[in-house]
């Protein structure tokens, strides 16, 4: 369970070469302006807030199978919004 990482930098390091895939895949059709970290900040937030005892086969899944159009929207979303800290400093 994701539970039985030490911390969120843990499994972050873990599932790195997902968000990597991810990325490589937004890049290669045309979503120029996302970034890792916008890959896993999105989950975070929009997937993984209320979700309780994941598995890290399904934290795997959510990011390989996530739409990338629904990242890209919220790329745009945060780029358009007053930003009270650095969102670069990601939850990492």
């Amino acid at each position: 369970m994701v539970e039985d990482f030490k911390s969120i930098n843990d499994l972050y390091k873990r599932v790195k070469p997902a968000l990597e895939a991810k990325l490589s895949e937004a890049i290669r059709t045309g979503y120029k302006n996302i970034k890792i970290t916008d890959i896993w900040n999105y989950l975070i937030e929009n997937k993984w807030k209320k979700s309780n005892n994941l598995m890290l086969s399904d934290v795997v899944d959510n990011i390989l199978n996530t739409d990338l159009e629904s990242i890209d929207n919220y790329v745009k979303e945060k780029e358009n919004k007053p930003q009270d800290y650095n969102d670069d400093v990601a939850i990492f």
